[in-house]
Formats: C-alpha cells, structure tokens, sequence
C-alpha cells in the first residue's frame, strides 16, 4: 500500500463532562491562554535583545507555574506549535498574516488540542461507545450521531467550549483515501453557480436556492432581546439570562446554517460532475449589500464544501478568475457592456444583440462556460 494516498476526516461530538471534568476543561483553556502569551512575550524580548527570532518550549515555564502540570502536557506543547506556525506564515506572507497576538480571555476561543499518541500499553486517546478517553480527563461522556469506522486512525482531539457553555469535541482521523477514477466532466455535467445577494446562489439552468433567511427571520426576537438589555442592570442576574438567551439563538442559527450548507453541497456534488464558481472576495462582497447576507449565509464554508465532496467522488471544482465579467458579459454573443450593471437591475438588454439577459442566471452562464474553457473542455 505504498504510496496510497490519505485522506482526513473530522467528526464534531457534544460533549457532557462531569463537574470535575469541566473545572479541568476550564483550568486547561486558562493554561493555554497563559502558556501561548508567556512565550510570546519572551520572544519579542530575546528578539529586541538579540535579533534573533526564538520561541522557548512550554517545559521552561513549569517551574515558576507549576499549576501547568495539572493540565495535558500535548495541549501546552500545541500552543508551541500552533504559535511556531503563526510566525512562518507571518515570515512568508506578512502582508497576508498579520504578526501574532496576545491572547484575552474575554476575545479567545476557549478551546485545546491534544494529539493522539500510540504505546504499548495502548493510544492515549480513543472512544468508545459513547465517550472519549482524554489523558487527565479519562472518559468524558459524548454523544455520537456517526461512529468512526475500525480502520480509521485518531490523530488527535480539539475540546472547545460555545458561548452558551456547550463543549465539543472535534476528533480527527486518518483514513487510506478512497480510489476514484476521474470523472470527466461535460457541458451537460457541469454546473455553473453564481453567489447571489438575494438568493444563495442562482445557476446556470435558472435554478434559485431559496435558503431559510435565519438571521433575518430571527431579528424580532433578537431585537426584542435587545431591547431587554438595554433597560437592564449588566451584571444583574436578569441581564445575564437574556444575554444567554441572546448567545443561544445564535447559536441555533449557526447550526441551521451548518446543516442547510451540507444538504446542499452534497445534493450538487452527487448530482454534478463538476461545478464552476467564481474566485470572489467574499469580505469584499458583503460591503456591496447592508443585508448582511454574503457571510451570513457561509458562501465560503459551502465553496469549501462543494470542493472536498467533488474530489472525494473524481470530480472537480472549477475556480473562474474573480475578475472576469461574468455579469457584463452576454451569454448569448459574447459581447461586453460597456459598463456595470447594477446590482438593483434584475434584468439587462445587450446592446450588441438585443438579448433581454437575467442578471444572475446570465454570470451563472458565463462562469460556467469560463471554467470549461479553462479545463480545456
């Protein structure tokens, strides 16, 4: 089997720790925070001192904490190595990374990875049936709505904690990728996707994804909750009860948007054999509309997803240059307008043939014949 490629795979579980089990998720989140701005700090000195760049390991700050050893010792070694990683993406691409920060408790993601290790005794982390075996932890109580397969191989475990106070536990495993031939894609087998401002995404064949609006059809009672809050006390215990109100709708949300995008990728990468979209600058976008809409709705977690599901089956995700005039461009001669359409314009004439050319559905078009020719197909 040498040489077989690998692929990787990510199941998310809730937890639900014991109080014990909890109090260390806590104290391990803390450590983290602690261990990731000590070496920082002492970087940026030996730095100023000597010019040369030099990150301490975690076994150096033991002595003088020594509540660090009543944490998992793999946690505080992957903030040396996520921290290591932070600066060479900054050494290569500073003007795309941006110098690594101090982290606050208040801003930070509460959240550890511990990497999975094999002895002869057996791994330091696995699951059964319903838990996962943590080193310090033992097993924390989990709810599995998909258990891993016997030939999949844990790699290692990511224990975070929402704003509502929900843990979870993203486990990751290595498993021999499944071997596909190809899929050759054909203009009748290949869809064309354009972002849309009003829909989630408008294709080639005049398909309109109608999304639940979640956001927006939670604003009321958003507002509402607003509202509240601006008439209490903060800090009072009424105060912290819409606040949690407030964190767990959100949340809910999230999770409907999570659950619409991978129906919906997997509908469109069963069903296509390749799907072109356009490179755009989704953040660019969503200072085009005051809807709010183009992040809401997660147009890059779903690019990304539609992307691991064509590769995993053959088939491929064709990326159409982010500046190529989609929309200017008629579907039906080629020709370019002179100048934008509008986005308010629903519909537009081409001044060269006269075609009367939906907005949306026309770039859909053009994206698609785009990323076909770009394949040479």
């Amino acid at each position: 089997m040498a040489g077989r490629q690998k692929q990787f795979i990510t199941l998310k579980v809730p937890l639900e720790p014991t109080p014990a089990q909890a109090e260390l998720f806590e104290k391990t989140f803390g450590c983290c925070r602690y261990i990731w701005n000590q070496m920082l700090h002492d970087q940026q000195r030996f730095y100023e001192e000597t010019g040369v760049h030099f990150i301490p390991t975690p076994a150096k700050y033991k002595k003088g904490a020594p509540f660090l050893k009543e944490v998992d010792n793999q946690a505080l070694t992957q903030e040396y190595n996520k921290l290591s990683q932070a600066f060479r993406v900054f050494f290569k691409h500073p003007e795309a990374f941006g110098y690594p920060n101090f982290k606050k408790k208040a801003a930070d993601r509460d959240s550890f990875t511990a990497c999975n290790h094999e002895f002869e005794s057996g791994p330091t982390i696995y699951t059964t049936r319903n838990g996962i075996r943590m080193t310090k932890a033992g097993i924390v109580k989990a709810k599995f709505s998909r258990h891993p397969q016997a030939w999949w191989k844990l790699k290692r475990i990511t224990v975070s904690k929402t704003r509502t106070g929900t843990y979870y536990c993203s486990i990751l495993y290595e498993t021999p990728a499944e071997e596909c031939k190809p899929v050759l894609p054909t203009p009748e087998t290949t869809l064309g996707l354009k972002y849309s401002m009003q829909h989630f995404y408008v294709s080639d064949d005049g398909t309109k994804a109608s999304p639940p609006h979640w956001l927006r059809e939670s604003q009321e009672k958003l507002a509402g909750i607003q509202q509240k809050l601006s008439r209490m006390e903060p800090g009072s215990q009424n105060y912290q009860e819409a606040v949690q109100k407030y964190r767990l709708l959100h949340e809910h949300i999230a999770n409907q948007r999570r659950d619409f995008l991978h129906k919906e990728s997997s509908r469109i990468a069963s069903r296509w054999n390749a799907v072109c979209v356009r490179a755009d600058d989704l953040r660019e976008l969503s200072g085009l509309t005051t809807r709010g809409s183009v992040l809401e709705a997660g147009f890059g977690a779903f690019r990304e997803m539609l992307r691991y599901k064509l590769e995993r089956q053959g088939k491929r995700l064709l990326v159409v240059d982010r500046y190529f005039p989609s929309t200017r461009m008629c579907s039906v001669c080629g020709s370019i307008a002179p100048e934008e359409i509008p986005t308010t314009r629903r519909t537009w004439t081409c001044p060269a043939c006269g075609a009367l050319l939906d907005r949306e559905v026309n770039a859909a078009k053009n994206i698609k014949a785009q990323g076909l020719a770009q394949a040479g197909l």
